[in-house]
């Protein structure tokens, strides 16, 4: 496959050509404010520069609700199509230069010529992600009642068969880890024996994890509800810390922000992962009644950031063991799923950065000596402070745009690809 319209660093360059001046302006002026403090902006930078989250393939398409679906114009048709949006989200953002797969969504003819094609794009493959919460067509035997918990053995192995094909895929990719989610659970009391349901899970995991290859790592992703609205089976990070404990050193738990009951402190649960050494890593978006899969940082800002405050103090420690993967899981229903992929980057930089932000020495005083209000001071002085020139200079040291958003909508890639990309009926490229 040829890709075809593209938004080139020449063009980039050229459009940073018009905020490369305030830009200028406004990290020399944040670097003589954070030199007060006894921090170099350029040390910042670097950390700015070295992070990076993972993008899903599914997110590049318009997801849809329980209700409908609205397809937004120019969607990719197919996994190489999405690799191209993904690809455009790395040159602009340039903290975005892996891809997780779901399968069988994205599933390649040729994985080797997949891996080839998103190479030369500059792109590179996360973990991967199984797909038992939904029946495939002609699949002979159903998830309904559940998938890696059925209670006939027959539609486990399918289950299980599935996820050690996504392992085989995974490995010609170069992914080195598989995340497993399950929507197995009930919906009515009684319907299934809540004791027998993990027995039977753990079982299947088993054999999935005796799969993994010696470098690989498998993450469990916990939910609180949906589809099984009575009981869900890896309903929460307790569930979830204790199958891992229970397979082995390569298991861990994986968060996603939506994943939890309302007002749950997010931040003391990856604490308590971090401390076990049990982090996967996250799922990030944003939530405002369930798991809403909305753009990261868009309501509950002081939220991500006292989730990247825990992380940053163990990357700082040097906690044995600590290495998340990052990745943005979410459903865009009303944006260009790139703009919002982009800006959600964005937001896990500006949180990342803050947290380095922190003063550790005076937190740790505050906290030694009970003074509330100075912890939390501590904290919202790092959290107030905009630290968008780090970022935006960060950006355009590495090669992509000062302004994303402005930048390509300039690029009339949306237009573009509109023409080049025909509507397919019935095709469905993000979540639904």
């Amino acid at each position: 496959m040829t890709t075809q319209f593209e938004i080139t660093d020449d063009f980039i360059f050229e459009h940073n050509k018009k905020a490369g001046t305030w830009l200028v302006e406004d990290y020399e002026f944040l670097g003589r404010q954070l030199r007060r403090r006894g921090i170099e902006i350029e040390d910042l930078t670097a950390r700015a520069l070295a992070f990076q989250v993972a993008v899903p393939s599914w997110g590049v398409g318009t997801g849809g609700t329980r209700f409908a679906r609205f397809p937004g114009p120019g969607e990719p048709r197919g996994i190489y199509e999405k690799l191209e949006d993904c690809a455009t989200i790395f040159k602009l953002v340039r903290s975005t230069p892996a891809v997780s797969l779901h399968i069988p969504w994205d599933k390649p003819d040729d994985p080797a010529e997949l891996r080839g094609f998103a190479a030369a794009l500059g792109l590179r493959f996360d973990a991967m992600n199984s797909n038992t919460f939904q029946d495939q067509p002609g699949q002979p035997l159903s998830y309904k009642f559940g998938s890696l918990t059925h209670p006939d053995r027959a539609v486990r192995e399918h289950a299980i068969a599935h996820n050690l094909e996504c392992i085989e895929i995974g490995k010609t990719l170069g992914s080195k880890a598989h995340t497993v989610w399950i929507g197995d659970g009930g919906n009515f009391p009684g319907q299934q024996n809540f004791r027998k349901t993990l027995d039977r899970y753990l079982e299947s995991m088993r054999e999935i994890y005796a799969a993994l290859p010696q470098d690989w790592r498998v993450f469990i992703e916990h939910k609180l509800y949906e589809p099984a609205f009575y009981s869900t089976v890896i309903n929460d990070w307790g569930i979830s810390y204790h199958c891992v404990r229970e397979l082995g050193p390569k298991a861990q738990c994986l968060v996603d922000l939506g994943h939890h009951a309302p007002n749950v402190n997010i931040e003391m649960i990856v604490a308590r992962l971090i401390q076990f050494g049990k982090l996967a890593g996250f799922h990030f978006n944003d939530s405002k009644y369930g798991d809403d899969d909305l753009d990261a940082g868009s309501i509950k800002p002081f939220q991500l950031f006292l989730i990247f405050n825990e992380l940053v103090e163990a990357e700082l420690e040097g906690v044995a063991g600590f290495h998340p993967a990052y990745m943005l899981d979410q459903s865009h229903n009303v944006t260009d799923p790139i703009e919002s992929l982009m800006m959600s980057a964005v937001e896990l930089s500006r949180a990342y950065v803050q947290a380095h932000l922190v003063d550790r020495a005076a937190l740790g005083e505050a906290q030694h000596q009970c003074d509330a209000i100075r912890a939390l001071s501590t904290l919202k002085q790092a959290f107030t402070l905009d630290v968008a020139p780090i970022i935006a200079m960060a950006r355009q040291r590495a090669g992509g745009a000062i302004d994303p958003l402005a930048a390509y909508r300039s690029s009339g890639y949306r237009q573009q690809k509109t023409e080049e990309r025909p509507a397919i009926l019935g095709i469905s490229a993000g979540i639904v």
